[in-house]
Protein backbone atom coordinates (compact mmCIF):
# COMPACT_ATOMS: atom_id res chain seq x y z
CA UNK A 1 0.00 0.00 0.00
CA UNK A 2 1.63 3.16 -0.96
CA UNK A 3 0.97 6.41 1.01
CA UNK A 4 1.98 10.04 0.62
CA UNK A 5 4.71 11.45 2.32
CA UNK A 6 4.64 14.78 0.09
CA UNK A 7 1.97 16.68 -1.99
CA UNK A 8 2.58 20.49 -2.99
CA UNK A 9 1.16 23.07 -5.38
CA UNK A 10 4.18 24.18 -7.66
CA UNK A 11 4.89 27.91 -6.93
CA UNK A 12 5.86 30.57 -9.62
CA UNK A 13 9.28 30.81 -7.37
CA UNK A 14 9.71 26.97 -8.86
CA UNK A 15 8.78 27.04 -11.69
CA UNK A 16 11.44 25.85 -14.67
CA UNK A 17 12.84 24.16 -12.14
CA UNK A 18 13.51 20.16 -12.42
CA UNK A 19 11.36 18.47 -9.99
CA UNK A 20 14.54 16.97 -7.87
CA UNK A 21 15.91 20.72 -7.67
CA UNK A 22 12.83 21.40 -5.84
CA UNK A 23 12.33 17.97 -4.02
CA UNK A 24 15.44 18.44 -2.57
CA UNK A 25 16.33 22.07 -1.81
CA UNK A 26 12.85 23.36 -1.21
CA UNK A 27 11.56 20.77 0.87
CA UNK A 28 14.92 18.27 1.77
CA UNK A 29 13.78 15.15 0.21
CA UNK A 30 17.10 13.35 0.75
CA UNK A 31 18.77 10.99 -1.87
CA UNK A 32 18.03 8.01 -0.02
CA UNK A 33 14.30 8.92 0.32
CA UNK A 34 14.44 10.59 -3.36
CA UNK A 35 15.70 7.00 -4.82
CA UNK A 36 13.02 5.08 -2.35
CA UNK A 37 9.80 6.65 -4.16
CA UNK A 38 11.24 6.28 -7.41
CA UNK A 39 11.45 2.19 -7.02
CA UNK A 40 9.40 1.82 -4.08
CA UNK A 41 7.03 4.02 -4.89
CA UNK A 42 5.78 7.43 -7.03
CA UNK A 43 6.04 10.67 -7.93
CA UNK A 44 3.38 12.06 -9.85
CA UNK A 45 2.79 15.51 -11.38
CA UNK A 46 -0.97 16.23 -12.19
CA UNK A 47 -1.64 12.87 -11.64
CA UNK A 48 0.83 11.23 -14.17
CA UNK A 49 4.26 9.65 -12.93
CA UNK A 50 6.81 11.96 -13.57
CA UNK A 51 10.76 11.62 -14.17
CA UNK A 52 12.77 14.15 -11.58
CA UNK A 53 14.25 15.52 -14.36
CA UNK A 54 11.04 16.56 -15.54
CA UNK A 55 10.39 21.06 -15.55
CA UNK A 56 7.61 22.23 -13.38
CA UNK A 57 5.43 24.79 -14.59
CA UNK A 58 3.03 27.05 -11.82
CA UNK A 59 0.37 25.29 -10.60
CA UNK A 60 1.47 21.67 -10.91
CA UNK A 61 0.14 19.26 -8.36
CA UNK A 62 3.24 17.15 -6.93
CA UNK A 63 2.87 14.10 -4.98
CA UNK A 64 5.20 11.86 -3.89
CA UNK A 65 4.23 8.53 -2.04
CA UNK A 66 6.65 5.47 -1.01
CA UNK A 67 5.57 2.27 0.21
CA UNK A 68 4.05 1.92 3.18
CA UNK A 69 6.96 1.02 6.06
CA UNK A 70 7.13 -2.61 7.51
CA UNK A 71 6.85 -2.88 11.36
CA UNK A 72 10.23 -3.50 13.01
CA UNK A 73 10.57 -6.16 14.31
CA UNK A 74 9.34 -4.75 17.95
CA UNK A 75 6.51 -6.95 19.98
CA UNK A 76 3.21 -4.32 19.89
CA UNK A 77 2.23 -3.81 23.43
CA UNK A 78 -1.00 -2.22 23.96
CA UNK A 79 -0.01 0.32 27.00
CA UNK A 80 -2.20 3.72 27.53
CA UNK A 81 -0.11 6.68 25.81
CA UNK A 82 -0.40 10.39 26.77
CA UNK A 83 -0.36 11.73 23.16
CA UNK A 84 -0.81 15.72 23.13
CA UNK A 85 -0.53 15.89 19.03
CA UNK A 86 -1.24 13.52 16.28
CA UNK A 87 -1.15 14.45 12.23
CA UNK A 88 -0.03 12.66 8.84
CA UNK A 89 3.94 13.82 10.15
CA UNK A 90 4.47 13.02 13.78
CA UNK A 91 2.93 12.03 17.30
CA UNK A 92 3.85 14.23 20.22
CA UNK A 93 3.25 12.66 23.23
CA UNK A 94 4.18 12.72 27.54
CA UNK A 95 6.35 9.89 28.33
CA UNK A 96 5.92 9.36 31.96
CA UNK A 97 9.16 8.68 34.00
CA UNK A 98 10.15 4.65 34.45
CA UNK A 99 9.61 3.76 30.80
CA UNK A 100 12.29 3.34 28.44
CA UNK A 101 11.69 4.44 25.46
CA UNK A 102 13.40 1.94 22.67
CA UNK A 103 13.99 -1.76 23.22
CA UNK A 104 17.91 -2.56 24.62
CA UNK A 105 19.65 -5.45 25.98
CA UNK A 106 18.19 -5.19 29.17
CA UNK A 107 14.45 -4.34 28.34
CA UNK A 108 12.96 -6.07 25.49
CA UNK A 109 10.01 -5.34 26.23
CA UNK A 110 7.33 -2.89 27.87
CA UNK A 111 9.36 0.29 25.88
CA UNK A 112 7.69 3.23 24.86
CA UNK A 113 8.31 2.14 21.04
CA UNK A 114 6.12 -0.94 21.94
CA UNK A 115 3.33 1.05 23.07
CA UNK A 116 3.53 3.01 20.20
CA UNK A 117 3.89 0.51 17.71
CA UNK A 118 0.70 -1.69 18.76
CA UNK A 119 -1.07 2.08 18.90
CA UNK A 120 -0.36 2.38 15.19
CA UNK A 121 -1.09 -1.13 14.57
CA UNK A 122 -4.73 -0.82 15.99
CA UNK A 123 -5.63 2.06 13.60
CA UNK A 124 -3.99 -0.34 10.58
CA UNK A 125 -1.13 1.98 10.02
CA UNK A 126 2.50 0.08 9.59
CA UNK A 127 5.35 2.40 10.49
CA UNK A 128 8.42 2.35 12.10
CA UNK A 129 9.59 3.63 15.35
CA UNK A 130 11.56 7.11 14.82
CA UNK A 131 11.83 8.84 18.07
CA UNK A 132 12.79 12.87 16.84
CA UNK A 133 14.18 13.08 21.08
CA UNK A 134 15.08 10.55 23.57
CA UNK A 135 14.78 11.24 27.24
CA UNK A 136 16.31 8.89 29.73
CA UNK A 137 14.17 6.25 31.57
CA UNK A 138 13.62 8.03 34.24
CA UNK A 139 13.27 11.39 32.61
CA UNK A 140 9.47 12.30 32.32
CA UNK A 141 8.04 14.88 29.59
CA UNK A 142 7.43 15.53 25.85
CA UNK A 143 8.65 13.70 22.93
CA UNK A 144 8.03 13.70 19.63
CA UNK A 145 8.14 10.82 17.23
CA UNK A 146 8.34 11.12 13.30
CA UNK A 147 5.67 9.10 11.41
CA UNK A 148 7.51 8.93 8.15
CA UNK A 149 10.86 9.09 6.92
CA UNK A 150 10.32 12.54 5.51
CA UNK A 151 9.21 13.80 8.79
CA UNK A 152 12.23 12.01 10.53
CA UNK A 153 14.65 14.12 7.79
CA UNK A 154 13.20 17.45 8.27
CA UNK A 155 13.44 17.00 12.08
CA UNK A 156 17.21 15.54 11.97
CA UNK A 157 17.56 19.15 9.65
CA UNK A 158 16.01 20.95 12.29
CA UNK A 159 18.14 19.69 15.16
CA UNK A 160 20.90 20.14 13.34
CA UNK A 161 20.30 23.59 12.70
CA UNK A 162 18.99 24.87 16.43
CA UNK A 163 15.53 25.65 14.86
CA UNK A 164 13.92 22.59 17.33
CA UNK A 165 13.76 23.92 20.87
CA UNK A 166 13.67 22.02 23.34
CA UNK A 167 13.08 23.26 27.56
CA UNK A 168 13.41 20.98 30.72
CA UNK A 169 12.60 21.85 34.07
CA UNK A 170 14.73 20.48 37.19
CA UNK A 171 14.96 20.41 40.53
CA UNK A 172 18.35 20.57 41.79
CA UNK A 173 20.52 20.51 45.02
CA UNK A 174 22.03 23.32 46.82
CA UNK A 175 21.53 27.85 45.95
CA UNK A 176 22.34 28.51 42.61
CA UNK A 177 24.21 31.56 42.72
CA UNK A 178 24.06 33.10 39.26
CA UNK A 179 20.05 33.43 37.98
CA UNK A 180 21.04 32.12 34.19
CA UNK A 181 24.05 31.25 32.65
CA UNK A 182 25.23 29.40 30.17
CA UNK A 183 27.38 25.97 30.78
CA UNK A 184 30.00 24.72 28.28
CA UNK A 185 31.83 21.36 29.17
CA UNK A 186 32.75 19.29 26.98
CA UNK A 187 31.01 15.70 28.07
CA UNK A 188 32.79 12.30 27.00
CA UNK A 189 32.11 8.61 28.69
CA UNK A 190 33.32 7.98 31.98
CA UNK A 191 36.73 5.82 32.24
CA UNK A 192 35.00 3.55 34.42
CA UNK A 193 31.71 2.99 33.19
CA UNK A 194 29.68 2.46 29.71
CA UNK A 195 26.74 4.29 31.05
CA UNK A 196 28.16 7.40 33.20
CA UNK A 197 29.68 10.33 31.62
CA UNK A 198 31.65 13.39 32.97
CA UNK A 199 32.98 16.33 31.69
CA UNK A 200 36.65 15.64 30.13
CA UNK A 201 38.63 17.66 27.85
CA UNK A 202 38.46 15.19 25.28
CA UNK A 203 34.73 14.76 25.19
CA UNK A 204 32.55 16.14 22.83
CA UNK A 205 31.51 20.19 23.16
CA UNK A 206 28.07 20.63 24.69
CA UNK A 207 26.82 23.79 25.95
CA UNK A 208 23.33 24.26 28.47
CA UNK A 209 21.26 27.47 29.01
CA UNK A 210 19.74 27.62 32.29
CA UNK A 211 17.07 29.83 33.95
CA UNK A 212 16.65 29.37 37.99
CA UNK A 213 12.91 29.68 38.31
CA UNK A 214 12.66 29.28 42.07
CA UNK A 215 15.32 29.65 44.67
CA UNK A 216 14.32 27.73 48.39
CA UNK A 217 17.14 27.37 51.29
CA UNK A 218 18.48 24.23 50.12
CA UNK A 219 17.26 23.10 46.30
CA UNK A 220 16.52 25.53 43.13
CA UNK A 221 13.68 24.71 40.67
CA UNK A 222 15.64 25.51 37.18
CA UNK A 223 14.82 25.85 33.30
CA UNK A 224 17.08 24.62 31.24
CA UNK A 225 17.43 24.70 27.03
CA UNK A 226 20.04 22.34 24.90
CA UNK A 227 22.45 23.47 21.84
CA UNK A 228 23.66 20.13 21.52
CA UNK A 229 22.50 16.70 22.44
CA UNK A 230 25.13 14.65 24.26
CA UNK A 231 23.74 12.08 26.56
CA UNK A 232 22.86 12.55 29.87
CA UNK A 233 24.38 16.60 29.21
CA UNK A 234 21.72 18.22 31.25
CA UNK A 235 22.36 15.78 34.62
CA UNK A 236 26.30 15.87 33.93
CA UNK A 237 26.62 19.94 33.35
CA UNK A 238 24.43 20.34 36.78
CA UNK A 239 26.44 18.23 38.84
CA UNK A 240 29.40 19.35 37.39
CA UNK A 241 28.29 23.01 38.70
CA UNK A 242 27.62 21.13 42.28
CA UNK A 243 24.12 21.28 41.40
CA UNK A 244 23.15 17.62 41.26
CA UNK A 245 19.62 16.82 40.05
CA UNK A 246 17.42 15.71 43.15
CA UNK A 247 16.94 11.91 42.99
CA UNK A 248 20.13 11.54 40.83
CA UNK A 249 22.21 9.39 42.46
CA UNK A 250 24.31 8.21 39.43
CA UNK A 251 25.82 12.10 39.58
CA UNK A 252 25.66 12.85 43.45
CA UNK A 253 21.83 14.07 43.92
CA UNK A 254 20.04 12.72 46.86
CA UNK A 255 17.52 9.75 47.05
CA UNK A 256 15.96 10.67 49.97
CA UNK A 257 12.97 12.67 48.52
CA UNK A 258 12.21 11.24 45.09
CA UNK A 259 13.47 8.14 43.72
CA UNK A 260 14.31 9.52 40.51
CA UNK A 261 15.94 12.51 38.83
CA UNK A 262 13.48 15.44 39.19
CA UNK A 263 14.25 15.97 35.36
CA UNK A 264 10.88 16.79 32.77
CA UNK A 265 10.82 17.66 29.23
CA UNK A 266 8.56 20.88 29.89
CA UNK A 267 8.10 22.18 26.27
CA UNK A 268 9.06 22.23 22.57
CA UNK A 269 8.96 24.95 20.23
CA UNK A 270 9.47 24.31 15.90
CA UNK A 271 7.89 24.87 12.78
CA UNK A 272 5.47 22.36 11.41
CA UNK A 273 7.82 20.38 8.70
CA UNK A 274 5.06 20.69 6.28
CA UNK A 275 2.80 23.49 7.18
CA UNK A 276 5.69 25.76 8.33
CA UNK A 277 3.22 26.36 11.25
CA UNK A 278 4.65 27.04 14.82
CA UNK A 279 3.86 24.96 17.24
CA UNK A 280 4.46 24.98 21.02
CA UNK A 281 3.87 22.15 23.36
CA UNK A 282 3.58 22.38 27.43
CA UNK A 283 2.88 19.68 29.28
CA UNK A 284 2.98 20.46 33.44
CA UNK A 285 4.90 19.16 35.97
CA UNK A 286 3.61 15.00 36.92
CA UNK A 287 2.86 14.47 40.34
CA UNK A 288 6.21 13.76 41.96
CA UNK A 289 7.86 16.49 40.88
CA UNK A 290 4.79 18.78 41.67
CA UNK A 291 5.15 17.47 45.44
CA UNK A 292 9.29 17.87 45.77
CA UNK A 293 8.54 21.21 44.84
CA UNK A 294 6.79 21.80 47.36
CA UNK A 295 8.43 20.02 50.03
CA UNK A 296 12.14 21.83 49.16
CA UNK A 297 10.97 25.20 48.00
CA UNK A 298 7.22 25.40 49.73
CA UNK A 299 5.39 26.67 46.07
CA UNK A 300 3.93 24.88 43.40
CA UNK A 301 4.24 25.28 39.19
CA UNK A 302 1.19 26.13 37.19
Amino acid sequence: MLETVLQFTVTAQEAEKTLREVLTTQFGVSRRLLTRAKHQGRILVNGEVAFVSALLKPGDQVEVMIEQEQTEHLQAEPMPLAIRYEDQDMLVLAKPAGIVVHPTGNHHQGTLANGVIAYWQAKGEHRRFRPVNRLDKDTSGLMIVAKNQWAHEQFSRMQQERTLKRYYQAIVEGVMEQPEGVIEAPIGRADHSIIEREVREDGQYARTHFTVLAQGPQAALVELSLETGRTHQIRVHLSYMGHPLLGDDLYGGSLALINRQALHAVRLSFLHPRSQERLDFYEPLPEDMEQLLKQVIGKQQH
